[in-house]
């Protein structure tokens, strides 16, 4: 992997790197969302929440589209959960870990 390569991986990770973003992302992973509706699961202010959204869309995580004057968000590429998946296995091998290291 080259430094520009490396770069972007960061990013990404970046993006999903905060509680508010994981949960918007397996909100919408279930189905779009609009604003209002993502913001009653993680309540916050709206403009806090859009930084988020807008953080998402520039790592390419998140899409939107438009119908009326409503803003329906989706997963760009579904591949991103595989990423929290990976993340949870790994949190689970160190409890296990330190669970055989108690009982020692």
């Amino acid at each position: 992997m080259d430094y520009d390569r490396a770069e972007l991986t960061a990013e990404i990770l970046k993006a999903v790197a905060h509680p508010v973003r994981l949960i918007v992302l397996n909100a919408i992973a279930e189905d779009e969302k609009t604003v209002s509706e993502l913001n009653r699961l993680v309540n916050i202010d709206q403009s806090t929440l859009s930084r988020h959204l807008a953080q998402l869309k520039r790592a390419g995580l998140v899409s939107e589209r438009r119908e009326g004057t409503r803003i329906y968000h989706r997963l760009a590429n579904p591949c991103v959960l595989q990423l929290q998946v990976c993340a949870e296995e790994v949190i689970s091998c160190h409890l296990e870990k330190q669970r055989r290291k108690a009982g020692m």
